[in-house]
């Protein structure tokens, strides 16, 4: 029997493991093992620390419901989902425009609305339009493409805030028409803090952050044969364009609303944006996110 340190340890739980069968399984936990325990060692993690971070784990996990999803909240403000993301779009077959983050407001199951509908119920501003085309990298339409819209309203709440995910808004889905173009309305969304009220919101206030995410509204595109694309744009007057708060803004993901002769739908300012989709490979699956209920423990 050997008498185990906090160096040798990490051996031993590494022996122990070495039968996983699935390899994949394998190297990652190994690695997480590896990680954690030099963690532990860097930071000369005490009993108390270590039970507070349980604790807060123990507190993530409890936050979650079937409309919020703090795991994932914690991801986005560590930056982990922006490194995933950002890891699964370097292995593209190849890349169309810009991924971002699909963020913990995502809901399946949003209405099925014609193209030029408005997607905020009622709105108390006027809105604006959103439209471009859905082509591939070599700029040919795809008709038919699903697109998935997303944002919060004009006072910066999501449905699933707002009623508590009673009934869906500011959420909808479209088909394109035969030359791949999409135009729909909608309100300019407001800038928001995510929710502070729960363990997440707790550490970013005690990083002294500002846990705004700049204005934006969020796209999930399909075609058949074609990598979805999970993305969203952000409106360049926005305070925290610069620093969202989740790591999710990129430079060609940032417009303007602005007055649009050619926009389909005249009298309102309009965002043109077009969208292009890769091809995909066999199999490929990598939607860095997923509606919070999908993510509670089946019911026995």
């Amino acid at each position: 029997m050997q008498d185990l340190d906090e160096n040798t340890v990490t051996d031993a739980a590494l022996a122990q493991m070495a039968g996983t069968s699935d390899p994949r399984l394998k190297q990652i936990m190994d690695a997480a093992v590896r990680h954690l325990h030099a963690f532990v060692r860097d930071v000369e993690l005490t009993p108390a620390e270590w039970l507070t971070g349980i604790q807060f784990l123990t507190a993530i996990g409890q936050a979650c419901t079937p409309i919020r999803q703090e795991f994932i909240l914690l991801s986005d403000v560590l930056g982990v989902s922006a490194v995933v993301n950002a890891l699964h779009d370097r292995k593209a077959r190849e890349l169309g425009t810009q991924s971002s983050l699909l963020g913990p407001f995502y809901r399946e199951g949003a209405p099925d609305l014609q193209l030029g509908d408005c997607i905020v119920q009622n709105p108390s501003v006027e809105p604006i339009v959103i439209y471009g085309r859905i082509t591939d990298n070599a700029g040919n339409p795809l008709p038919n493409a699903l697109l998935q819209v997303w944002q919060t309203n004009e006072h910066g709440l999501y449905d699933l805030q707002a009623t508590q995910g009673d009934s869906m808004d500011m959420r909808a889905n479209f088909r394109t028409d035969a030359q791949g173009r999409y135009f729909f309305r909608t309100v300019r969304p407001l800038g928001y803090s995510i929710p502070m009220d729960g363990p997440v919101g707790d550490l970013v206030q005690r990083q002294n952050r500002h846990g705004f995410r700049p204005s934006h509204i969020h796209f999930l595109i399909g075609a058949p044969g074609y990598r979805e694309l999970v993305t969203a744009l952000y409106f360049s007057d926005d305070a925290h364009i610069d620093s969202d708060t989740v790591f999710g803004v990129s430079g060609s993901l940032v417009v303007n609303a602005k007055d649009d002769p050619d926009s389909p739908i005249q009298g309102l300012r309009a965002v043109r944006y077009d969208f292009r989709l890769a091809r995909a490979v066999v199999d490929e699956a990598g939607r860095v996110g997923a509606d919070p209920s999908r993510l509670m423990p089946a019911a026995e």
